[in-house]
């Protein structure tokens, strides 16, 4: 039963992001929240709480507009003081310089009592740093930004 809720929670996230309400999102972290992005590029590096963590959430809806994520494939293990999920999935997003973005990855989290503690999300870094050099080449600047650290 535990491992149901914490299954809606996730997709109840996934579904934020996808609709671009950060902040209900964001109202499943804990303050002190740690989130990994993989790469050396504009959406990667770490950040360590919740303010960093949505100028990142922003920072992402700018530049993949309309970011669309579906859920693939879920498991849950654990109890409810230690929970681990991994989720794989699709993200798709038009792009402003006409181009269609297709990512696929997974999420790493950490759950206490229904909460995010830290999750770590793996993509093909090598296809997203390709896709933000080609926004930064059409005058998308954020795009070859520093990344959001805290």
């Amino acid at each position: 039963m535990y491992h149901t809720i914490v299954k809606r929670i996730i997709a109840q996230g996934f579904a934020n992001v996808s609709s671009g309400n950060y902040e209900a999102l964001l109202r499943q972290c804990v303050p002190d929240v740690v989130h990994n992005f993989a790469g050396e590029h504009a959406l990667g590096g770490v950040r360590h709480d919740k303010t960093a963590l949505n100028e990142w959430f922003h920072r992402v809806g700018r530049l993949l507009p309309n970011f669309n994520l579906e859920i693939t494939d879920m498991v849950v293990k654990g109890m409810p003081w230690n929970t681990t999920a991994v989720v794989q999935w699709t993200g798709r997003s038009p792009l402003v310089n006409g181009k269609n973005y297709v990512q696929h990855g997974v999420h790493f989290l950490s759950l206490k009592w229904g909460k995010v503690h830290a999750f770590r999300i793996y993509v093909d870094t090598q296809e997203l740093a390709h896709t933000l050099e080609g926004l930064a080449q059409f005058g998308v600047a954020e795009a070859a930004a520093e990344p959001i650290r805290s």
